[in-house]
């Protein structure tokens, strides 16, 4: 295995070295990471790093040595992904929307975490084993959606894939479309919202969330459209996120004055309709995504909607052709 030079994502930023490396090698213990370090073998655009705890920026270059390949093998992930039942294995197979040599694409299903964390022991990440299908190779996650979030989720196959799908994700070449029902109508029928973002402990319990922050947010972009909508109660909406914000879709809708139906984390109450025979679950869903392949050209690939939101749209009579090309427009 050669040296690597891996380009942090914008889906990546903000997390602490070490566990952004045992996620991305899990077989690598914290000593052996801690004499990397110590020794200079592992830089960031091209300087030692002292601590292991060195929050990652988006666009910053990674300098991995070689590994081996008891760093792909030795870890509870890979303990955990012997364990996977048949159900699962099934599930996520099933899932599967597009293949080739090089990538996975699926449908992941709301309520599914992509990582873990604190609280998560069931999560996509330790069941990517099943995955690996006619290749010797675990598939690598590139990118991520929310746990309650459906649609596209893209897998490289290869090493060599991540790496140039991790550099794709920086670039304007991959564009993510995504379908939500809020409550109530946007005031404007399509626009853009540029509104930074920054992330804050909320409340006692210390979890984090992300609010509007003119002074020290970083910089936050969504384009969206109204499709249809359900008289002034609910719309559906497209959004084109052009940066890679944690929440950024939910905190703008919500900034509209619009929230997404179901999400009770930032829309509260307002975020239900009260005497609605609707789930009471999240309505976003990454409907579509258009990214360059590691084999040459363009690829594009949409998710239809989650149960729960099919049934939504039947509910309000939404038509789904309505919504015509999902990269129609320009950026």
């Amino acid at each position: 295995m050669p040296v690597e030079i891996i380009t942090i994502s914008t889906e990546d930023a903000e997390q602490r070295l070490d566990r952004w490396f045992k996620r991305r090698y899990p077989g690598i213990t914290q000593g052996r990471l801690q004499k990397m370090l110590r020794s200079g073998d592992i830089r960031i655009d091209g300087k030692r790093v002292k601590e292991a705890g060195t929050r990652l920026i988006a666009g910053q270059e990674v300098r991995v040595p070689p590994l081996g390949d008891s760093a792909f093998k030795k870890n509870e992930v890979f303990k955990l992904s012997a364990k996977i039942s048949p159900e699962d294995t099934k599930a996520l197979i099933d899932s599967i929307i597009y293949k080739d040599q090089h990538v996975l694409v699926i449908d992941k299903p709301a309520g599914l975490a992509v990582q873990g964390g604190s609280g998560t022991a069931h999560h996509l990440d330790m069941m990517l084993g099943a995955l690996k299908l006619d290749t010797d190779e675990r598939p690598r996650l590139v990118h991520r959606l929310d746990k309650d979030t459906s649609g596209v989720l893209v897998l490289a196959r290869t090493r060599k894939a991540a790496t140039f799908l991790g550099n794709a994700f920086q670039t304007k070449d991959v564009r993510k479309v995504y379908w939500a029902v809020v409550v109530g109508v946007p005031a404007k029928p399509e626009g853009k919202i540029d509104l930074p973002l920054s992330k804050k402990q909320s409340g006692s319990s210390g979890n984090e969330k992300v609010w509007v922050d003119e002074y020290e947010g970083k910089k936050a972009i969504t384009l969206y459209r109204t499709i249809e909508a359900a008289g002034k109660s609910a719309a559906w909406v497209e959004m084109e996120p052009i940066t890679g914000r944690t929440h950024q879709l939910r905190v703008h809708m919500l900034a509209l004055g619009t929230p997404i139906l179901g999400d009770g984390k930032y829309g509260g109450q307002d975020a239900f309709l009260g005497g609605a025979e609707i789930a009471k679950k999240l309505h976003l869903h990454a409907r579509a995504i258009s990214f360059p392949n590691p084999g040459g050209g363009n690829t594009v690939v949409m998710a239809n909607l989650p149960p729960h939101m099919k049934e939504t749209w039947e509910y309000f009579g939404f038509y789904e052709d309505a919504a015509g090309d999902p990269f129609s427009r320009d950026i």
